[in-house]
């Protein structure tokens, strides 16, 4: 297979003032769809800046998606993290220990018993923090065009009833959410949003917020599409009372696309690493992309070890 070219959107240096003096953080891949080389370059970017200053990593597989797991696709993960060069502190050693010890589909009556406390958060003046929804995607459509919520079931009082209904966060008009020291208006660009889906499974926001606030996570990095994503977490946690998460740093980088400017997919094809890594092609192009990101001279960095060096202080 002949190795493609890989753009990244935005050229503009990260700023790495912004990471702890000791970053915990974590690796966070779902094993749905085959890692790519956007994937990789963010786990690479994520895996040197904590190496590089001492910190702490977890490797955390998100399998919340049960119906869309694929056994061959976490085999891929830990075959892909270990061909990046790439090691972590604590988390799976491979498919069997995540399998009996970490799978986060385990964990469904924990998430369940965390959000069920939500509503009874004495810091909550207005009541319930949550409220059932019957709304599908389609007919959110219908009324929005944008796919914000029009708040359509907020007041309807509803029982919830698994396969029916989804649960839904309540945003209140007023809510600034300051990511980055960047303003975020989240009732306008977010809206009411889903912590229980209708399949009867935690939502991604809840269970990583949850996952993330018990590793005591200080540090994530993620990519640029994914920021109102993280204002929403932070004021999930908030009305969760939690003080670990709204203080966690965060770096929002631009994402990797294809040689022809197209969002890379969780498929097989060009920019799969389990391709790449087949066909015999090298992910020097990740590294070099993750080096570019960080601001460090990306032409004489080809391995994992050598963007962690360029990094150390």
């Amino acid at each position: 297979m002949q190795e493609q070219s890989i753009i990244f959107e935005n050229s503009s240096p990260l700023c790495l003032s912004n990471v702890p003096t000791h970053p915990i953080s974590r690796l966070a891949p779902t094993p749905s769809g085959f890692l790519h080389l956007g994937n990789a370059v963010n786990f690479l970017m994520t895996w040197a800046i904590v190496r590089s200053r001492k910190g702490r990593l977890h490797l955390r597989i998100d399998d919340i998606d049960g119906i869309r797991f694929r056994p061959d696709v976490l085999e891929d993960v830990f075959t892909s993290l270990d061909w990046l060069g790439l090691d972590w502190d604590t988390g799976p050693t491979g498919p069997d220990d995540f399998y009996k010890n970490f799978s986060l589909h385990k964990k469904k009556e924990y998430y369940w018993d965390r959000l069920q406390a939500l509503n009874l958060n004495k810091a909550d003046k207005a009541g319930q923090h949550t409220f059932v929804c019957r709304c599908s995607r389609a007919s959110i459509k219908k009324i929005s065009p944008s796919g914000l919520y029009p708040g359509t079931c907020r007041y309807a009082g509803l029982a919830f009833e698994p396969g029916r209904h989804a649960i839904r966060l309540k945003v209140s008009k007023d809510t600034i959410i300051v990511v980055n020291n960047q303003s975020i208006d989240l009732a306008g660009t977010f809206g009411d949003f889903v912590v229980w889906r209708k399949d009867d499974q935690p939502s991604y926001h809840l269970a990583s917020l949850l996952e993330d606030e018990q590793g005591s996570i200080n540090f994530i990095v993620r990519g640029k599409d994914l920021f109102l994503s993280t204002a929403a977490q932070i004021y999930l946690a908030k009305c969760f009372g939690f003080t670990s998460f709204p203080v966690c740093r965060f770096l929002h980088h631009g994402l990797v696309l294809g040689s022809k400017g197209e969002k890379l997919s969780k498929s097989r094809g060009a920019y799969a690493l389990k391709d790449l890594r087949q066909s015999g092609g090298s992910f020097a192009g990740a590294v070099k992309t993750a080096a570019r990101v960080l601001g460090v001279k990306h032409n004489e960095i080809s391995t994992a070890q050598d963007l962690k060096q360029s990094l150390i202080w």
